[in-house]
């Protein structure tokens, strides 16, 4: 495998061709000797940068994107996002296959083996926008908060770029369009109704507001936690608030579990362990204040690096929410979500294919250790070897200062472009190595030129 070569071999133009699949093989390595922007022309990754900032492209992405975003929606029921993405393949001249998992996408550009599939999230969050644009969301409750609707447009421009070169590509590009990322697990229904057939490799990109603009990240092995959402309920028995021993105090029974689950990560996990234990909600219900009511809930979310930690963690919740409760004379009963969500792990020869990608086009930085977020991109993850990588938008002119999942998520779309190249470079990059690998082992000794790309 060469992972690491993946600068343009235009200069090997004159070179005879090669008779032997080893002789392919060394030409290929030589190539990552010559890095990009050392000789008069540029490199794949500068042109196609240079191609998606062209302001006809560029402004048709950045159109997309606040398009989209005036017209979020949720987990599967995106009908109207999908029906515009559907709409900019069909301006493409994109096949697809439609629907996958109720509102999902598919769409192939070049043909036969191998292929890669590069993914976007099509779901909004539950979130009342606050920003002051033009283009702000119309459907009150609902927002994108989570970057979708940039993912969207960004692999939209790739395909742009990519149906430019059908002709001379390696292989496939798979485009997936997915629902419900933000839950309940779409990535988990496409992949069971057949996205990645015949797929060898998948890739995803997301939007990332706490690193500067233009800053691509990612790292081999986990790069984001699992994650499994709880959902319990206190039950006491309710009175007047005059009279607090006449009642089993489920408020009280409620807060002091929220206290001791602190411990669970204060006091029960490694300091070396990433874990997280959230409790986001705490509900009384509605009623009056001098009424102790009869029942709390409580929801919120346990995350770890391994599927162990996570199972170690919710075992425990369940053990402090019901032995708090019974000590004040309450009960106390959790339920989880049907399908949690995986560790995703990153494969790190597509890693390092993704590092060299991205420093030429912008700038790479290895990420020191996993975030705690969690995505059902890992159940693609876990299916076919994947990549996951970040894009940074932070910048204080554009506006873009805020974390995801709030309400003035605000994105910089001067990096549509970047993130439009990193997936067609990618892919392209991929195409070349691995349809070079499949000739050598084919004996065809035909090697390619960076022309080609």
């Amino acid at each position: 495998h060469f992972p690491h070569v993946l600068h343009d071999s235009s200069h090997l133009r004159s070179m005879p061709r090669l008779r032997t699949a080893a002789g392919c093989l060394v030409a290929v390595a030589l190539l990552a000797l010559c890095p990009c922007g050392a000789g008069p022309t540029p490199c794949l990754e500068e042109r196609l940068l240079a191609e998606a900032q062209e302001p006809s492209k560029a402004q048709w992405m950045t159109y997309i994107r606040r398009a989209l975003h005036e017209i979020p929606e949720l987990g599967f029921q995106e009908a109207k996002t999908s029906a515009y993405v559907r709409a900019r393949l069909q301006e493409l001249g994109i096949p697809y296959r439609y629907p996958v998992a109720k509102t999902g996408i598919t769409a192939d550009i070049g043909r036969g083996a191998p292929i890669l599939a590069l993914r976007a999230d099509m779901d909004a969050l539950p979130i009342q926008e606050e920003n002051d644009v033009d283009f702000v969301s119309k459907h009150p409750g609902r927002s994108h908060a989570c970057g979708h609707d940039a993912h969207m447009a960004m692999l939209l421009g790739a395909a742009k770029l990519l149906k430019s070169r059908e002709s001379s590509l390696r292989g496939t590009v798979r485009l997936l369009f997915q629902p419900a990322e933000e839950g309940p697990g779409g990535a988990h229904d496409m992949v069971k109704e057949g996205a990645l057939e015949g797929v060898s490799a998948a890739s995803a990109l997301h939007v990332w507001p706490t690193a500067p603009a233009g800053t691509i990240k990612s790292r081999a092995g986990t790069i984001l936690a699992a994650r499994d959402t709880f959902d319990c309920t206190v039950r006491g028995r309710g009175g007047h608030a005059s009279m607090p021993q006449e009642t089993a105090d489920a408020v009280m029974a409620a807060a002091l579990t929220v206290v001791g689950l602190q411990a669970l990560i204060s006091r029960e996990t490694a300091p070396t362990e990433p874990a997280v234990l959230t409790v986001a909600r705490f509900n009384t219900g509605e009623g009056a204040p001098n009424v102790v009511g009869d029942s709390v809930r409580l929801a919120g979310t346990l995350r770890a690096v391994t599927a162990e930690g996570v199972e170690r963690l919710r075992a425990r919740l369940e053990q402090v929410a019901s032995g708090t409760a019974a000590a004040h004379g309450c009960s106390a009963s959790c339920s989880w979500e049907a399908r949690p969500y995986p560790a995703t792990v990153n494969d790190a020869s597509l890693v390092t294919l993704v590092a060299g990608v991205a420093g030429r086009l912008a700038r790479y930085e290895e990420m020191a250790a996993p975030s705690m977020g969690a995505e059902d991109f890992s159940f693609m993850a876990a299916e076919v070897p994947a990549v996951f990588t970040v894009l940074g938008i932070q910048n204080e002119t554009a506006g873009s200062v805020h974390e995801v999942h709030t309400a003035r998520f605000t994105m910089d779309d001067s990096q549509l472009p970047v993130g439009a190249s990193l997936h067609a470079a990618t892919a392209l990059r991929w195409l070349e190595t691995h349809h070079a690998e499949s000739s050598s082992q084919q004996g065809i000794t035909q090697a390619p030129t960076g022309d080609e790309l």
